[in-house]
C-alpha cells in the first residue's frame, strides 16, 4: 500500500508578552520540496495583516484548486477539451457556532470546454471530480460545486 506523506514547516518569533491585542501575527510556511515559502498572518478580524494569506483562505484554495486540479484529470481521462476554469471560491465561518470552523466552502468554477459535449456530461464529471477530490474528501466541512458551463464549437 503506498501512503503519501506531506510535511510543513511554520515559524513565527516575536513576544505575546505584549499582550493579544499587539503581538505580531506574522510568520512564514513551507513545505519541502517546494521551494517557495509563503508569508502568512490571521484574518484581519483577528488582528492579522489583510496584505497577508491567512489560514482560512489557505483551506478555501486548498479545495478549489483539488477540484480544479480533480476536475482537469477526469476531463482528460474522458478526452474532454478544457480550454478554461476559473473558480471564484467562498467560505463561511460563523463565530456564534461553536466551536469556531469554516461551516461550508462554495466553489463556484466557470469552466470552457472546446467541442461537441452536452452541459448534462461535464456535470457530471465535475461531480466525479468532486468524489475524487483529496481535500474535500479531508474536511468536515459541507462543500458544494455550483459551476458555470460554457462549450464552445471548435473549428475542424
Amino acid at each position: 500500500m503506498r501512503v503519501h506523506k506531506y510535511i510543513a514547516k511554520c515559524l513565527w518569533k516575536g513576544a505575546t508578552s505584549v499582550g493579544y491585542e499587539e503581538y505580531d501575527r506574522g510568520h512564514e510556511a513551507s513545505a519541502a520540496p517546494a521551494l517557495e515559502s509563503l508569508s502568512l498572518s490571521s484574518d484581519p478580524a483577528f488582528h492579522g495583516d489583510a496584505e497577508r494569506l491567512n489560514p482560512e483562505q489557505l483551506l478555501v484554495i486548498a479545495a478549489s484548486s483539488c477540484q480544479l486540479l480533480s476536475f482537469l484529470a477526469v476531463a482528460a481521462r474522458a478526452h474532454i477539451e478544457v480550454l478554461e476554469y476559473e473558480d471564484n471560491a467562498e467560505a463561511e465561518m460563523p463565530e456564534d457556532d461553536l466551536p469556531v470552523r469554516i461551516t461550508s466552502i462554495k466553489l463556484k468554477p466557470r469552466i470552457v470546454i472546446g467541442g461537441e459535449v452536452s452541459e448534462h456530461r461535464v456535470r457530471h464529471l465535475v461531480e466525479v471530480a468532486h468524489h475524487e477530490c483529496y481535500v474535500a474528501n479531508s474536511l468536515k466541512t459541507s462543500i458544494v460545486v455550483d459551476p458555470v458551463i460554457e462549450v464552445r464549437a471548435t473549428n475542424a
